[in-house]
């Protein structure tokens, strides 16, 4: 299901949306809907009342010192060769991997809401602009921020735990802005490349009576549950993405 995000009042309707579970893609608003399937459900984590894990503190920790900058809504090619190594590594197969620098740049640019880049680069001896190792397109909700797309540099051995540092840090974000979620998009159980998002507590699913908190037996169960399975990550080659995130706007066809 889809809708076009336009208008004086697009960014109302689009915080509305994105509280029963509506993701944004450029200026359309979507939510998947398959016949006899409910597995796509969408999640976010109450920042305010986020409880770091021993491990997601040593994320921070060791990705403390990289400087984090809040951008325009404006694609770069330095972003978008980041992009591209982060797909050919990580989603190779996914609907994504065939954008080009204006397909990168229609989902950076092309929005109808309050949207930022943040850019997180490395520091520099000299004060430079460091190089850029992660970014995330988020939209600033009413309640909350809605992760869009991050992407980061997946070959730094020095640094552990990129992906989930820049989740850390919107959730930061969110609680220092007296904003109640950060929005993770959607999680489907038994999915390898979206578990990452049950280690973040506390996490609120939305189900047929709106928004549920998920029990601390119930999170630590599938926590559990992921680092049985966990052997590495390999890479998605069956089409999909860690999100279920469109390639590109064309998909959006009104028939």
């Amino acid at each position: 299901m889809f809708t076009e995000l336009k208008g004086p009042h697009a960014e109302q309707l689009n915080d509305a949306l994105g509280r029963i579970g509506f993701r944004r893609s450029q200026t359309v608003a979507y939510r998947p809907s398959c016949e006899g399937c409910k597995a796509c459900i969408s999640v976010r984590v109450a920042a305010k009342e986020f409880k770091p894990s021993n491990s997601q503190k040593r994320t921070v920790k060791a990705n403390s010192d990289l400087v984090v900058t809040e951008c325009r809504p404006w694609a770069t090619e330095e972003q978008f060769a980041l992009l591209q190594r982060y797909l050919e590594h990580r989603h190779p197969g996914g609907g994504m991997a065939a954008m080009d620098e204006v397909d990168y740049a229609d989902m950076v640019e092309h929005t109808s809401v309050s949207s930022f880049v943040i850019e997180y680069r490395e520091p520099s001896a000299d004060g430079s602009v460091g190089r850029l190792v992660a970014a995330c397109l988020t939209d600033r909700q009413a309640d909350g921020l809605s992760m869009i797309y991050s992407f980061y540099d997946p070959e730094l051995e020095h640094r552990s735990g990129l992906g989930n540092y820049v989740i850390l840090e919107h959730i930061r974000r969110a609680a220092e802005a007296d904003l109640p979620y950060v929005y993770l998009g959607y999680w489907v159980e038994g999915s390898e490349r979206m578990q990452y998002k049950v280690r973040f507590r506390p996490l609120e699913a939305l189900g047929p009576d709106g928004w549920r908190r998920m029990s601390e037996d119930e999170q630590r169960g599938l926590i559990e549950s992921v680092a049985k399975g966990s052997c590495g990550r390999a890479p998605a080659t069956d089409g999909g993405s860690k999100d279920n995130t469109p390639g590109l706007q064309e998909e959006y066809k009104l028939t």
